[in-house]
Parts: C-alpha cells; sequence; structure tokens
C-alpha cells in the first residue's frame, strides 16, 4: 500500500494479488524506475510464487512480488536471470533474511525484515540513485516513516543491499533501500467474532511477530485492545511479575517462540484453558504446550498441524469461535438428554421402592417399565438431541475446569421433579384402589388379582408417562422458563411427543392391552392423569422462578 524510497512517500494502488497498479506522489503517478532497486530487492529476496492469483507461500513475501510486478518486474524472470547463490534464512529471533545473487557480474546480498533490526545493520542510504552516509537525522527520518506506516495497520519490512566479498560478514555495514507496507486485513467476521467471544468469557489475545504499533492499530480495527509488551520486554520481567502481568496482557509484539510458551506458561499457571495458533515449525512447541493447540490447515506446515489437537481447515478465527459455539451447544443438549432420562428412572424406580416399603402393590408391571425406558422415554430424548441453541448459549461464562457434568443446582432440579412425579405416580395410583374399594394393608393374591389393581396400574403408568412428557418442557429450558421461550420450536420433539402419546393410546385401547395388563380409561380418568401429571411443570416453573430467578431472555 505504501513505499518509502528516496526519502518520500509512495502511495500503491489497487488490491489482492492483482498485478495491476501505480505509484503515486502527492496523488500524482510516478514513474516505478526511482524505486526499482527497492522492488528488485523484494522480489529476489523471497520463497513466495503467485499463478493466476492462488497464493504459494508467505502472503507477506507475495505482496513484493505483487509491488515489483506493478512496476514491471516480473519474480519468476529475475529468479531465472539472477539466481539465488547462498541466503541466510529468515527466523524469529534474527527477524531479517539476506540472499546473495550475482547482478551482472556483482557479488550482492540483498536483506529484508523488521525495520528496526535492518536499520541498525545500516550505515548507508541509497537515495535518489547514489550511496551516501545514514546521519542520525535520515534514520529518524526513516523511523518515522516506519511509524506513520504502523499506525495505518501496515505491515512494514526495511530493505538494504550490499556488495559482499565475505559472507559471514554480509549482514554489517549494509545501505539502506527502503520501506513498503503491506496490508493484511482482517477478514471481515473476525470483529463480530471477537464480540461473541467477549460475550462468552473467552479472552482473545494477539501475538505477533509485527511492529508494536502496527499490532495495537489492528487490535483497535478488529476489537483487541489493552495492554501491550513486546518480546524485548517480556525479556526483561522476571518470571514471576510477567506471571503477575499476564492476565492484563491484550497484544505481544516482536515475539519469537519462546516467548509464546512463556505466554502459555503463565496462563496455565493462573488457571486457564489456553487455546494457541499456530501455522510454522516454530510455533509447534507452544501448540503442543496449550491446553488446545490449533493448526492452520491451509498455511500450517506439517509439523505444527501435528502438534496441534484440532488443525483449522480455512485458517479462519471465526471458525473457531463457531466451533465453541456449537461445542456449548452440543454440550447442552447432551446434559439435557441425560438429564431427562434419569428423572424419569429415578422417579420410576423410587416410586417402586417406596410402594414396597409402604405395603401397597406394585403400582407398575415389568412389561409395563420396559415399554416405559425402551418406548415412550427414548422417543422425547432422542428429540432433545435436535433442540436449538439456546439464545444466551454465548453470553455464559465458561465452565471451570473442574466442574461436574451435572451440577449442583441441576441436581436439586432433578430431586425435584423426581419427587413431583414419584408422589404423583403413588397418589394417582392409591386414589384409584381406593376408589375401587381398596383398603390400607390389604393383601392381593399375585395369581388372583382384581380387576380394578390393573385400572390402577394402568393409570399410574399413564401418569409416568404423561409426567415424562410434561418434564421433557421442563428439561428443554435448563435456564430459563419455557413461558420466556419458544415452546414449539423443535419440531422434532414436538413430533416425538405426540408419537408417545399415540403409543400410549395403543397399548391401552387396542389388543396390546393383554400384554400391557391395562384396561382402558374413561374422560373422567384422563382428565385426573393430566391435572395430576401437569403439576411437574407447574412446580418446576415456580422453582425456576423463585431459586433460578429466570428472568425474559432480551435480545442483545
Amino acid at each position: 500500500k505504501k513505499i518509502y524510497a528516496n526519502g518520500k512517500i509512495i502511495d500503491v494502488t489497487g488490491s489482492g494479488y492483482e498485478t495491476k497498479g501505480d505509484f503515486l506522489l502527492n496523488n500524482k503517478k510516478i514513474s516505478p524506475d526511482g524505486i526499482g532497486l527497492l522492488l528488485k530487492i523484494g522480489a529476489l529476496n523471497n520463497d513466495a510464487s503467485i499463478n493466476d492469483n492462488n497464493l504459494i507461500g508467505d502472503p507477506t513475501e507475495a505482496a513484493l512480488i505483487v509491488s515489483a510486478a506493478k512496476a514491471g518486474i516480473d519474480n519468476v524472470s529475475m529468479q531465472k536471470k539472477y539466481p539465488r547463490e547462498g541466503e541466510i534464512p529468515f527466523s524469529s529471533e534474527r527477524k531479517i533474511m539476506t540472499t546473495f545473487h550475482n547482478i551482472d557480474g556483482e557479488n550482492m546480498a540483498y536483506t529484508k525484515g523488521a525495520p528496526e533490526v535492518i536499520l541498525g545493520m545500516c550505515t548507508s542510504i541509497h537515495e535518489n540513485g547514489r550511496t551516501i552516509k545514514l546521519t542520525e537525522e535520515k534514520k529518524k527520518e526513516i523511523l518515522e516513516a516506519n511509524r506513520e506506516f504502523a499506525n495505518g495497520a501496515l505491515r512494514v519490512l526495511g530493505f538494504a543491499c550490499k556488495t559482499v566479498m565475505d559472507k559471514a560478514r554480509a549482514e554489517k555495514a549494509l545501505t539502506f533501500v527502503g520501506l513498503q507496507g503491506m496490508i493484511d486485513p482482517a477478514r471481515p467476521e473476525v470483529g463480530e467474532a471477537i464480540k461473541k467471544c467477549k460475550k462468552a468469557g473467552i479472552k482473545v489475545i494477539m501475538i505477533t511477530g509485527d511492529h508494536e504499533i502496527t499490532a495495537k492499530a489492528i487490535g483497535k480495527e478488529i476489537g483487541i485492545e489493552g495492554k501491550s509488551v513486546t518480546g524485548a520486554e517480556i525479556d526483561a520481567m522476571e518470571e514471576k511479575d510477567f506471571e503477575k502481568e499476564a492476565e492484563d496482557i491484550a497484544i505481544y509484539a516482536r515475539v519469537n517462540p519462546e516467548h509464546k510458551i512463556k505466554i502459555v506458561d503463565a496462563l496455565k499457571k493462573k488457571g486457564h484453558i489456553v487455546a494457541m495458533t499456530g501455522d510454522g515449525v516454530n510455533d509447534a512447541p507452544a501448540l503442543k504446550k496449550a491446553d488446545i493447540g490449533i493448526g492452520m490447515g491451509i498455511t500450517g506446515t506439517d509439523v505444527a498441524k501435528e502438534s496441534s489437537a484440532m488443525i483449522l481447515t480455512d485458517d479462519n478465527f471465526a471458525s473457531i469461535v463457531n466451533a465453541i459455539e456449537e461445542g456449548r451447544i452440543i454440550f447442552e443438549n447432551i446434559k439435557i438428554f441425560i438429564k431427562y432420562l434419569l428423572i424419569g428412572n429415578f422417579a420410576g424406580i423410587l416410586a417402586i421402592f417406596i410402594a414396597i416399603i409402604m405395603g401397597l402393590p406394585l403400582p407398575l408391571l415389568a412389561l409395563q417399565i420396559l415399554w416405559f425406558n425402551l418406548v415412550t422415554e427414548t422417543i422425547p430424548s432422542i428429540a432433545l438431541t435436535k433442540e436449538p441453541p439456546e439464545k444466551n448459549i454465548m453470553i455464559k461464562k465458561p465452565r471451570k475446569a473442574g466442574e461436574m457434568f451435572i451440577a449442583r443446582g441441576d441436581v436439586k432440579e432433578m430431586i425435584l421433579s423426581g419427587a413431583v412425579i414419584t408422589i404423583g405416580v403413588l397418589g394417582i395410583f392409591y386414589y384409584s384402589l381406593k376408589a375401587n374399594g381398596w383398603a390400607f394393608g390389604q393383601i392381593m393374591d399375585i395369581n388372583n388379582m382384581p380387576p380394578y389393581y390393573f385400572y390402577a396400574t394402568t393409570m399410574a403408568f399413564t401418569t409416568l408417562v404423561l409426567f415424562q412428557l410434561f418434564n421433557v418442557y421442563n428439561t428443554k429450558s435448563p435456564n430459563g422458563s419455557i413461558f420466556f421461550e419458544e415452546i414449539f420450536n423443535n419440531k422434532w420433539l414436538l413430533f416425538a411427543v405426540t408419537i408417545s402419546v399415540i403409543l400410549q393410546l395403543i397399548v391401552i385401547y387396542t389388543p396390546l392391552s393383554e400384554f400391557f395388563k391395562t384396561v382402558p380409561l374413561t374422560m373422567i380418568d384422563w382428565i385426573y392423569v393430566i391435572l395430576v401429571s401437569s403439576t411437574v411443570l407447574i412446580v418446576v416453573e415456580i422453582y425456576k422462578f423463585a431459586v433460578i430467578k429466570v428472568k425474559p431472555e432480551l435480545d442483545n
């Protein structure tokens, strides 16, 4: 986007990897001849390539190929004409890279890297075709241009060259040539993804090799603001001091792989679950050290992918946030699925247990219990796994690492629901026996049970089934009232409840009743059954209002 050369700032038009664009000085088109050496260094000191707008290699280096191409300098032709005769590779610690070329019979070293590092190695400057001494005043001018580029969220590289006789001294007494500032824009969805993270209690930290000013400018643009430090400042801190401050730092700039490990360590010691992204070989230790290492699927090296717990196939930060949201949805659905099944089974077992202790006949027959567990309870529970996400799923704070799967509050609600169902089933069973002349303590002949006993078990059996069908709506809204949510937003659950009711009618009013020992119920019986079984919905809703203090969800 911008170039500093010959003491001037030049704008570069065009976008992406399109090789069409102009060079503007004070908004007027100029010839690129005066900056040819700068663009030539960028094209030759380069490991990337572009084929039909498809990038192979590092995007930063690809931007240098594009800027050179806009001046008519073809990267491929240049590499063939002036092949690389050696190199001193880039590293996160050095922050520079040097390549060696024979340029028209002269052995040249071309160097690119962090501007402040490059500038520290230079003793002269190439300006308007001449090489002159690099003065302190000129250094200040260059650093000011670098700062201006960085404030505009540009990633800035410095370029230098030297005629070499001894490759061992190639990076000393260099000639400064200029700066190139390229934009690495955040994807449009990243800002919204970071907002989601903040609401969800997830802190996003930027760790970059870019200049601190650039990092802060990009951070501000996407919503990551706060204290920033550089790798050099981390090195200057005592380990204990850094661990104290790590939680408050939002942006780390000019860091190397060792710093990433320190950051992960410090955050883990504070009890945080740390997910670290990375793509390079040097990122592998930090990816392995983090609780969740996330390798880049497109630009990531094989080493980074192997060291990661998961691989991001589209290299998009927003996909990580979407995965967290999906994970929370799955977790909540599994939890309500288990809660629902436990409540029904707990209530059924407890009803039989209490009946035995009290000297009552068994309220449920073996085949009825089997039918309840395998059919009328299982179908709605499967439908619960299709439950749409809660509106506040990404507003909740993350669960603590040691938190139980079923929290204490959930256990209380489960006990309350189970108790209501147990009392209701036993109550309607006892009432049905009593209404037909049975007296408490009366012993029945197990081989010759009176007809009213089967009427009572049918009432208890049907009440238990309907209890669970009402309870499924309590369970589907674990953190809120069903009156504040869409009751029928899960079409699968509505279908499952309907099927369960139909199946219950089948075992009562068809020849299957012979196997299940059920008898037909009258309209009055159904009114009693529905009134009793609906109490679980009423009681739990009152509990939610009084204890959990649920409120209507407001749109954010």
